[in-house]
């Protein structure tokens, strides 16, 4: 499931992934990214639930086919990118895969979510 997040600084966008994030989520929440990419500069915190489990049917291939879509044609749009989960293994592929995202990519622990939001809107 994704979610917008509410209270969130002028010019950040915010979503909470949780529970298995299938294909239909993805492209229900298509609209709401395409919102975003109009905004000019692209700032996301996104958090990472718990209960968070991964893909369900269709949703990594529509992840990669939004996510590489939208990086493509809007590089140079991303400014930063806060990741906030408390999971070992969120971390460490953020870190891994850091490369490949544009713009700066900072992950906090969930405890950590006004400062992630605070760097993001820097």
């Amino acid at each position: 499931m994704i979610d917008v997040l509410p209270d969130m600084p002028e010019g950040v966008f915010g979503i909470r992934v949780s529970g298995r994030v299938a294909g239909d989520d993805l492209r229900d929440f298509r609209p709401t990214m395409d919102k975003l990419l109009d905004t000019g500069e692209i700032r996301i915190v996104e958090v990472i639930s718990p209960d968070y489990e991964g893909f369900g049917p269709g949703g990594l291939a529509e992840d990669l086919k939004l996510g590489f879509g939208v990086m493509m044609r809007h590089h140079s749009a991303f400014r930063r990118i806060a990741v906030v989960s408390d999971m070992e293994w969120v971390s460490r592929a953020m870190h891994a895969f850091a490369w490949m995202v544009p713009g700066e990519l900072k992950v906090f622990g969930l405890g950590e979510l006004d400062a992630a939001k605070e760097w993001a809107a820097g």
